[in-house]
């Protein structure tokens, strides 16, 4: 299997190269409560709460750019990240093993699973989809919810029901895409991965949640929730000024 630049060296290496940050998965501390908490809520909720019990991490680890959702209407999706990189401009003949190599890293592990893909074709990023109904079957098969990616989609009517896509374009043409490597760090819009993340994603973007807070996130969602209900009913009563509105907020 080809080896992700951030392999080499380990992980200060990586860090230092990418500026990315090195944490390792826990995926036994996410449980099946956790995942329901995170299912019910949208991914700005989820970027709320991980600034209220994890401020440090406040301005990173989520989509800083618009991505296209074909599937606005799906649920938000919560799974633990598989990390690829890809590029279409050129080929590479030596692409169908690393693809074979690339299912059975798909397939392993347990959990709901995203799958995050940078594509790195620079100023042409989009120019051949690696995704489209060939794919985006065999991912759902093998337990994938979905993808991110700053890449291109194609083959919307035929995606199967309830595979999310996030995507960078929109385009007609796989052109010469194929597998760079996959199992390291990317990078989507902002968004710096590592494989077994765990990810949040809706129509409005992804964020890595960070897989030790999700109880404090369950624990902060009440207060939440309350200082955003006393301002909203303070803006919407019918004798608002902005006095009782600065009085909700202050509150």
């Amino acid at each position: 299997m080809p080896i992700n630049p951030c392999q080499k060296g380990g992980d200060a290496a990586c860090a230092q190269r990418t500026g990315l940050r090195v944490e390792h998965p826990m995926h036994d501390v996410v449980t099946p409560d956790h995942f329901k908490f995170l299912q019910s809520l949208d991914t700005p909720t989820v970027c709320n709460l991980i600034e209220i019990v994890a401020p440090q991490r406040r301005g990173q680890f989520y989509t800083v750019k618009h991505l296209h959702c074909p599937f606005p209407d799906l649920p938000a999706m919560v799974g633990f990240a598989k990390t690829v990189r890809i590029q279409a401009k050129s080929g590479d003949g030596s692409y169908m093993q690393r693809r074979l190599d690339y299912l059975d890293y798909v397939a392993a592990g347990s959990g709901p699973r995203v799958v995050v893909v940078e594509d790195l074709d620079g100023d042409d990023v989009g120019y051949g989809a690696f995704w489209g109904e060939v794919q985006s079957t065999v991912h759902q098969a093998l337990g994938c919810l979905g993808t991110i990616t700053n890449g291109s989609v194609r083959d919307l009517p035929m995606i199967p029901k309830g595979f999310q896509m996030l995507a960078g374009s929109i385009g007609p043409s796989h052109a010469y895409v194929h597998l760079v490597d996959f199992g390291g760090a990317v990078n989507v819009h902002g968004m710096a991965t590592m494989d077994g993340d765990l990810v949040h994603a809706d129509r409005h973007g992804a964020v890595v949640v960070p897989q030790d807070k999700i109880t404090d996130m369950q624990a902060a969602l009440a207060g939440l929730t309350a200082r955003e209900a006393r301002i909203l009913a303070a803006a919407r009563a019918p004798d608002m000024t902005v006095e009782t509105i600065k009085a909700a907020i202050r509150s």
